[in-house]
Order: structure tokens, then C-alpha cells, then sequence
């Protein structure tokens, strides 16, 4: 039997120390910027005008900082998590260098831990990747944890020791572009009212918006980032699976929700952080996706003309938080959990020009 062809890797193949340079470097192009604004419908306008990025002292309008982190996740998948069950959470992720249309993208991971499931059958395994351009500048780093189809379920393995992920990014590690300049800044561009000044924290914001996620939308989308995990496509070899059907990418959701944020938080400039995220429930082919934000913490950066907003974005299915109150978690079963409808609790930060 010919065997030219990799069945990926499984929890076992997965061990600590393990590093891995992925194949496969993906130049962005204006053309995946484009299709991006088409499966999510991104408003931001330094993504989609040139003008308006050079107001702000940016070469041309500038790769959206999740395509950036799509096309990096994306590109570690062959060899993380195409065998993965579901990813499980994201933390001390950390935006770099600007990428702008035309850059070269290439990515490394390390493993950092594993632990075993209690019935043997999967484990979850903790990952740091980091993105470069094509004159080695880091453009993202992060570390997420994915839970893991065995190979051979009767094998075992040795816990290793659980690692600490950081519950925010430290302000010292946020990467502010040098030419940033938002002295020229113009709201009329944006549309937006509302500057860095005017939020406070406690508050929250509701998006108002709602948009079903259709399955060639969220597969054209996963292709988009070269995500190629089983969970996202074999819908054969997933009748039996847990769910029994397709799981959209949890990434999409993130950036349906995040563009839905558009609608209160015009302004925001570029993503510097996300600080943990979690897929709390799946999401499937036909749920439509409602987002509100938290503001988490303002952020006095020693600057006169930007700040920081620690932003909590949930995004929930099929329940409008506008018409019906929601608890983000409830208790079930004697512990606390996510509220079903509650498919993305995700912290991040945004810089955002001052008054």
C-alpha cells in the first residue's frame, strides 16, 4: 500500500520540547484582504483605505490584525491540531510588526505541556507559535491549548507539569507602531463619535447587529487561513463524532463577533493584545452570532495622543442580549458554567486615539 501521505499528529506524537517549523509560508495578498471584508463583513477603515492609513503614518491601508492571526493559526494546524477534537483557549497573545499586503508569512510552535484525559481516550496539549515576516520581524506570538484525538486510545502517557499562562499581556509588551501618528486622525472617516477618553470602565456596549454563519462562508473562510482540522470539513468522518456533525471554526466567530463590534467601537486603531479567550460552546451552520463588549480597564499609555481599552467581547447564538438578559454563566450541575448561548468570551486590547 502506497503510504506517501501524513495522517497529521496525535496526542501522543505531541510531547513537551517538541519544535516545529511549518511548511508552506503564505504571502498576503490585497486579494485575501478583500475576501476577509467579504466573509466578515470589516468596516475598519485601516484595513480597506489607503488614504486613511497614510493620514495616520502607515505605508497603505494595513492587514487586519485577525487575518494576520488566521493565517498564523492556520498555518500551524497540519501539524497541531488536525487531529484536534476542539480548541480549547488562546492566552498571552501578543501583536507585532504591522503587516502590510505584499509580506511574507511563516510560522514556528513549541509544545510546552500535555495532560491525559482522565478515561485515556484524548489530552490536551499546550502550544506557543510565533509568526515572522519575511525579514524574520515577529508579527504575533501565542500560546493556546487543544484537546486531542489518541492514536491509539489503550496507549499512555506521562502528564507533564501544568504551565501558567498569564491572565493579561503586560502593558510593556504591547508593540505600538512607531509610525503611528494620530494627530491627523478623522472621525469622519470612521463614523465613530466616541474616542479613548469617552469610555469608561464597568460599561458595556451593545453591538445591535445579528449575522447567521452559513457553512460555505465559514468553510470558505477556513480555507482562506489554510485551516485544514477534520472537525471544520469531513463531515463523513465526523457523523460519529461527538457533535455529529461540522464545528465552525472558532476563529471565524471570533472575527464575526469582533466585526460586529464595529458598531460602538469605531475608532479602535489596531489590536495590541488578547489575553485569553475561550470557545465556550460550539457554534454550527444556520446559529446567528449577537456580541456586546465589556470595558474591561482604561489604559493610560504614556502617550498624549493614544490609549488602551481592555475590552471583554462575548458573543452568544441565536439569543439577542438586547431583547433577552444573559447571564455569561450560570450554575449547572452544582459548578459554574458558560450559559449555552454563549459560544466566545474573548479579552483583548485595542489602542484608540485620545481627545
Amino acid at each position: 500500500m502506497n503510504d506517501k501521505h501524513s495522517l497529521g499528529n496525535f496526542y501522543e506524537d505531541l510531547y513537551p520540547g517538541l519544535d516545529i517549523n511549518h511548511a508552506t509560508p503564505r504571502t498576503v495578498t490585497e486579494g485575501d484582504q478583500s475576501l476577509y471584508i467579504a466573509l466578515t463583513a470589516s468596516r475598519f477603515p485601516l484595513h480597506c483605505d489607503a488614504e486613511f492609513a497614510r493620514l495616520i503614518g502607515f505605508q497603505r491601508e494595513v492587514v487586519n490584525d485577525l487575518l494576520v492571526f488566521h493565517i498564523i493559526f492556520g498555518n500551524s494546524v497540519p501539524d497541531i491540531s488536525l487531529n484536534a477534537i476542539a480548541n480549547l483557549g488562546y492566552a498571552d497573545v501578543r501583536f507585532g510588526v504591522i503587516v502590510y499586503p505584499g509580506d511574507t508569512l511563516r510560522s514556528v510552535t513549541k509544545v510546552l505541556a500535555r495532560k491525559e484525559s482522565s478515561k485515556g481516550n484524548t489530552g490536551v496539549v499546550w502550544v506557543q507559535t510565533i509568526g515572522f515576516n519575511q525579514h524574520n520581524d515577529e508579527v504575533l506570538r501565542f500560546t493556546r491549548w487543544v484537546l486531542m484525538a489518541k492514536k491509539d486510545i489503550n496507549s499512555k502517557t506521562e502528564d507533564s507539569e501544568r504551565i501558567a499562562t498569564p491572565s493579561q499581556v503586560d502593558v510593556e509588551n504591547y508593540f505600538i507602531p512607531s509610525e503611528l501618528q494620530v494627530n491627523n486622525f478623522s472621525k469622519e472617516v470612521t463614523g465613530g463619535k466616541w474616542l479613548w477618553n469617552d469610555y469608561k470602565e464597568g460599561e458595556r456596549i451593545y453591538h445591535v447587529e445579528g449575522v447567521a454563519i452559513e457553512e460555505a462562508e465559514h468553510q470558505m473562510a477556513a480555507r482562506l487561513y489554510q485551516n485544514t482540522a477534520r472537525a471544520h470539513f469531513n463531515a463523513y468522518a465526523l457523523k460519529d463524532s461527538l457533535f455529529g456533525k461540522r464545528v465552525i471554526y472558532g476563529g471565524h466567530v471570533i472575527s464575526v463577533a469582533r466585526e460586529l463590534s464595529y458598531n460602538g467601537l469605531e475608532n479602535a486603531l489596531r489590536i495590541v493584545a488578547c489575553n485569553s479567550g475561550t470557545h465556550s460552546n460550539p457554534a454550527f451552520a444556520g446559529d446567528t452570532i449577537f456580541a456586546f463588549t465589556d470595558v474591561i480597564q482604561s489604559i493610560n499609555l504614556d502617550s498624549k495622543e493614544i490609549g488602551a481599552l481592555r475590552l471583554r467581547l462575548i458573543a452568544l447564538k441565536n439569543l439577542d442580549p438586547m431583547k433577552e438578559e444573559v447571564d455569561i454563566k450560570i450554575e449547572k450541575d452544582g459548578k459554574e458554567s458558560y450559559h449555552p448561548a454563549v459560544v466566545l468570551d474573548f479579552d483583548y486590547t485595542i489602542l484608540m486615539p485620545k481627545h
